[in-house]
């Protein structure tokens, strides 16, 4: 089967610095076949006999903090899922997207909110759907100019431990996989 691997918090402000060569060699060490990385955000396209996506996170997890000296948290799941989360689309019921940005939050478990939308303020963003273990989100610019960004928001309201990803980097990094 053919999977996404989603790390988190690697490459970001200069922390937690993951060449991406490395990274698919600590995948390929782990087990995994057929491993090929995606922009330096830390997304692993691999292929692996094993269905338990438990299994797998704590495999490429454990690898991980063996490699780099670092726990980094990673979400997978199967491109079978990431295809169907396409299909779906939550994001055509968003009328205008020119001042928007859609962000996908791809979550450790599977939790339902108390109610949606969840929405900050201080980041001006809306949790707006959830599907199994993803949450969809739209913000808005903010008065800085700078959008919000909804992961560490995510992560405090629901209390489980996510990585975020823009609609658009999640159709490309699916567009990869499917190509391999």
């Amino acid at each position: 089967m053919r999977y996404v691997a989603f790390l988190r918090g690697i490459n970001v402000g200069g922390n937690k610095l993951i060449k991406m060569d490395a990274l698919a060699a600590a995948f390929t060490a782990a087990g995994f076949r057929n491993v090929k990385t995606y922009i330096a955000s830390g997304n692993v396209i691999f292929e692996s006999r094993t269905s338990n996506i438990d299994s797998l996170e704590k495999k490429a997890e454990k690898k991980l903090i063996e490699t780099f000296g670092h726990n980094i948290a990673v979400v997978i799941f199967s491109l079978a899922e990431l295809q169907a989360l396409i299909e779906s689309d939550v994001f055509t019921r968003i009328t205008s997207q020119a001042d928007a940005m859609l962000l996908v939050t791809f979550l450790k478990t599977n939790v339902k909110p108390a109610k949606l939308p969840i929405e900050s303020k201080t980041e001006n963003l809306k949790v707006f759907a959830m599907q199994d273990r993803v949450a969809f989100t739209v913000a808005l610019r903010k008065k800085t100019g700078w959008f919000g960004f909804p992961n560490n928001f995510i992560e405090k309201q629901l209390g489980v431990g996510a990585t975020t990803r823009q609609w658009r980097t999640l159709k490309k990094v699916v567009a990869v996989a499917n190509a391999i």
